[in-house]
């Protein structure tokens, strides 16, 4: 994913030369204030040692991916769609367009729903034919924010009050002050507004809780639906981002130093902070086939063993920047390579 948090055309600089860095095997420098990627080296190996089973075309920069019984969809911001790649089949089946989907996607109550960070709305989809539905009168508020559904709602981060004035030819600003959308599925309509600290923008339901990281605040909130407000928050390592849920524990990517955090969904208590070395513009999280995966430029699938809360394989190369786990394969999104891979779960 790509970070929200500067300017449009200043992270899209920053990333083209991320990725021609990359190519030229620049892993070890800093980048955009960041610290330096330095990964594991006593687990790592190349990409190149994985050998994907299909692999996708998908015009503009393929970014978000949320998966369905069959298959999964991906969104292209740079190319207006969002497009459903078919597991059966191993081909594109379903192209949807969408003004600069963006912030994620969500699968619930029977639909995909679709943060438009084009057209300021919500729009939900048929999960499987990607047949128009609604649209939601919800403004996301960051383009690396998030959607997520459970609790008989769908959530979305969205500006408190009135959004920032957008400007001819530039993104639209992120607001610092923002609140949880709680959206009726079947009315299509935002039935509480929930504040939350400044600079969170990215939601998860688990565990009954809906978890928001607070990528300014460097710690994990913790909305309870029952009462519509913030039930309290866990540190965890600098600038989360992203986040994911399993083995009974939500896990943060921490963009700021590289770590990923590990929180008990039922206490909200930090039980560890996994150095990855994977700082930086970017990323992704995600749990699958028993093991936490993470995904940043350069270093494009890092594995984690919940059962030692280590690092236990890391693949370098190009390639990456969303990942899924799902149907016995990686989901690996190459952003600046027009594809999404799909590979078989590595065992060692």
């Amino acid at each position: 994913m790509r970070t929200g948090s500067r300017s449009w055309s200043r992270v899209w600089c920053s990333l083209i030369a991320v990725g021609m860095g990359l190519a030229g095997g620049w892993t070890g420098r800093a980048q955009d204030g960041f610290p330096a990627k330095t990964g594991v080296s006593s687990v790592q190996r190349p990409m190149a040692a994985l050998v994907p089973t299909a692999v996708f075309p998908v015009a503009g920069h393929p970014d978000w991916m949320a998966v369905t019984p069959d298959g999964l969809w991906v969104t292209s911001s740079s190319a207006d769609h969002v497009v459903r790649l078919n597991a059966r089949t191993n081909q594109v089946d379903h192209v949807v367009t969408v003004s600069r989907p963006c912030s994620g996607l969500a699968i619930g109550f029977g639909g995909l729903w679709i943060p438009s960070c084009g057209g300021h709305k919500l729009v939900e989809v048929d999960a499987i034919t990607g047949k128009p539905w609604r649209e939601v009168a919800a403004v996301p508020a960051d383009s690396e924010g998030g959607v997520t559904t459970g609790a008989g709602s769908v959530w979305m981060v969205s500006a408190a009050g009135e959004a920032p004035p957008a400007q001819a030819g530039k993104r639209q600003p992120v607001p610092e002050k923002v609140v949880l959308d709680r959206i009726d599925p079947v009315k299509g309509v935002v039935v509480a507004r929930i504040p939350l600290p400044d600079g969170s923008y990215n939601p998860l339901f688990a565990a009954g809780m809906v978890w928001v990281t607070s990528n300014r605040g460097n710690a994990l909130v913790r909305v309870d639906p029952k009462t519509n407000s913030v039930a309290g928050s866990t540190p965890t390592g600098r600038m989360p981002r992203f986040l994911t849920y399993g083995a009974g524990s939500l896990w943060t990517l921490n963009q700021g130093d590289g770590t990923v955090t590990r929180i008990d969904a039922r206490t909200g208590k930090s039980l560890a902070t996994i150095a990855a070395g994977i700082p930086g513009l970017g990323g992704e999280i995600a749990f699958g086939a028993g093991k936490v995966w993470a995904t940043v430029f350069g270093y494009p699938i890092t594995r984690i063993d919940p059962q030692t809360n280590r690092v236990t394989a890391q693949w370098t190369g190009a390639g990456g920047d969303s990942i899924r786990v799902a149907m016995g394969s990686v989901w690996l999104s190459y952003l600046m390579g027009a594809k999404v891979a799909r590979i078989p779960v590595p065992e060692s």
